[in-house]
């Protein structure tokens, strides 16, 4: 049995049995809930009698690596349903009672032992405590869980802990969790002043501060700019429609329950839904006119805010939000354009990956639809598996590495998604890029061709900067809230060597300004070691320092947020400085 799963996973395995089997020792009467191994650790539900405080986890990881240097033998011992209840029934354990009535007849159940714990998992476990290195586990906190994850059941209290071969190795990934915290863009982005939330407003509802809203307008100006020279369009469309307008997408049938309707169909109101996407819309500006094969591709583009109605436990900062805001696109092309277009969209990504610095954390994957269940989308076998390969062709075509995923497609066509690597080392999606080629027929959307026949075109999605919330959650982390000077929501502070200098401090500040530099002044009487301290914890990326010197000469002296001095300049070389920088 030990062998159908990795070691590292019996390990941790066997380390939440000595978990339990350690807390029954100090806590005779704590009740036993469920363990389970975690990807770098263990957890165990219990309920305590009395109520456990993160104080009590250095006695109980101690009482863990006792057991531990015991080499305690674990047994097991396999019984029937009927006397795996009169045991757990003497053992006045009641959650696990409640687990043995949901497990089938027939199935096996096994008890294991250790020290003084009898305890009923599936395991498998390690022969004995000493199996583990005691220097390579760690208790790490307390947390409230529902039993059975069910919020209408009791709150058990939830003990975790990470687990390894090696202390060496537990060393290395304590290391890492501590440059992940530091990274945390919930807990950089609240002291920078970025974005808040207000429990009243509600979860996934981000209040974006001046700070932060800086930063997505720099990131807006800058996409919707690249955008027009590539041949975008830009349109502003409404955040609402009529649920007839998701009937005829297909939205309503398949993604109702991800989306804020608002009215009461039982009642024959007039129901509305807020928008998830900005398709549609689109789709009946270019139907206001008749289009020629001349004018293809149209391209257009929308700083859309969407909504969606994603579950209260997703919610995560900027990375998972109910309204977010989305560089969205559409291309209105001819089948003969296809490749083309997509060579265009995948360009344009690139380009603003690279731009903002993350182009290393980006990853792609063709997501493909699942042919074992069809009914699931539009089209027939045959139109997906030439739009497919058409993906395919391209991210060949542009020397992009990629995975392919089956059943992750939408249902209306296959589709690229760009992946970016968390803090975490996860993946998470930050835009996409989707081949189209059934709404152009549900919309009747038609252009007249070279005959002067009436032709369906094709219809690409794209997002060319993703959501703009998670973006910037992701350079929070990927910069550790030292965003780059052409990013940051303040470029530099101005400071004098005494109030003496306020009115040079002015004039300086007024013409940087005047010239875009995103400044500010500081003239509280402070001592400028002082200022030049707070600006750096701001991750302000310059300090300006005047004095006399500075003033007789009409220069500043500018030292950056690394504590690098750059010596003395004039303020138009600093105004060259910032530009070079954009």
């Amino acid at each position: 049995m030990e062998n159908l799963i990795s070691k590292l996973e019996l390990l941790r395995n066997t380390a939440y049995l000595v978990l339990a089997a350690a807390v029954k020792n100090i806590y005779p009467t704590a009740r036993l809930g469920l363990g389970k191994a975690t990807a770098d650790g263990f957890y165990y539900d219990f309920d305590f009698s009395t109520p456990i405080k993160t104080e009590d986890l250095p006695k109980i990881e101690a009482e863990m690596q006792r057991l531990i240097k015991l080499d305690l033998p674990i047994t097991m011992v396999e019984k029937g349903k009927a006397e795996a209840g009169r045991i757990l029934d003497g053992l006045n354990e009641g959650y696990k009672t409640e687990v043995l009535a949901s497990i089938p007849r027939g199935k096996k159940i096994f008890f294991y032992k250790v020290d003084g714990l009898t305890d009923v998992a599936e395991g498998p476990f390690l022969a004995s405590t000493g199996k583990i290195k005691a220097q390579a586990i760690q208790l790490t906190g307390i947390t409230g869980a529902y039993w059975l994850a069910d919020a209408k059941n009791k709150m058990l209290t939830r003990v975790t802990g990470f687990a390894f071969e090696k202390k060496s190795e537990l060393d290395e990934y304590l290391v890492q969790q501590e440059e992940i915290k530091k990274r945390d863009h919930n807990k950089i982005g609240k002291e920078l002043e970025y974005f808040m939330t207000v429990d009243c407003v509600g979860q996934g509802l981000p209040h974006m501060m001046p700070n932060g809203y800086k930063v997505l307008q720099i990131l807006q100006r800058f996409v919707e700019d690249e955008e027009e020279r590539r041949g975008y369009m830009h349109v502003r469309t409404p955040i609402l429609a009529k649920k007839e307008l998701y009937e005829l997408s297909g939205h309503w049938a398949h993604y109702k329950d991800g989306m804020f309707v608002l009215g009461n169909e039982v009642l024959d109101e007039e129901v509305f839904a807020l928008r998830p996407m900005t398709c549609p819309f689109h789709f009946f500006i270019y139907k206001n006119a008749i289009r020629s094969y001349r004018d293809l591709p149209m391209r257009y583009g929308e700083t859309a805010i969407l909504f969606r109605n994603e579950n209260s436990g997703e919610m995560h900062g900027l990375t998972r939000v109910r309204q977010f805001t989305l560089a969205e696109g559409h291309i209105i092309a001819r089948p003969d354009q296809i490749q083309m277009v997509f060579d265009e969209c995948l360009d344009l990504i690139i380009y603003f990956m690279k731009n903002i610095g993350v182009n290393d954390r980006i990853s792609y994957r063709l997501s493909k639809w699942d042919p074992k269940n069809p009914k699931k989308y539009y089209g027939t076998a045959k139109e997906w598996e030439k739009s497919q390969d058409e993906l395919r062709e391209s991210l060949k075509r542009n020397k992009l590495k990629f995975t392919e995923a089956d059943g992750e497609a939408a249902f209306y066509g296959p589709k690229i998604d760009i992946q970016a690597r968390n803090v975490h080392g996860k993946e998470d999606t930050m835009m996409t890029l989707q081949l189209d080629f059934s709404l152009a027929e549900r919309y009747d959307m038609t252009y007249v061709d070279e005959n002067g026949e009436k032709a369906r075109p094709v219809i690409i999605h794209r997002a060319s900067m993703g959501c703009y919330e998670r973006t910037l959650a992701m350079l929070i982390e990927h910069y550790a809230g030292a965003l780059p000077a052409w990013l940051a929501p303040t470029q530099a502070v101005i400071m004098g060597i005494s109030n003496k200098m306020d009115d040079y401090a002015n004039q300086v500040y007024t013409q940087l300004r005047n010239a875009g530099v995103r400044i500010k002044l500081d003239l509280r009487p402070e001592k400028v070691g002082y200022k030049i301290r707070e600006a750096t914890v701001k991750k302000i990326p310059y300090m300006i320092v005047v004095g006399e010197r500075e003033q007789q000469d009409g220069k500043i002296s500018v030292r950056t947020r690394e504590g690098e001095d750059l010596g003395s300049m004039t303020p138009q070389e600093f105004m060259t400085r910032i530009s070079n920088e954009s």
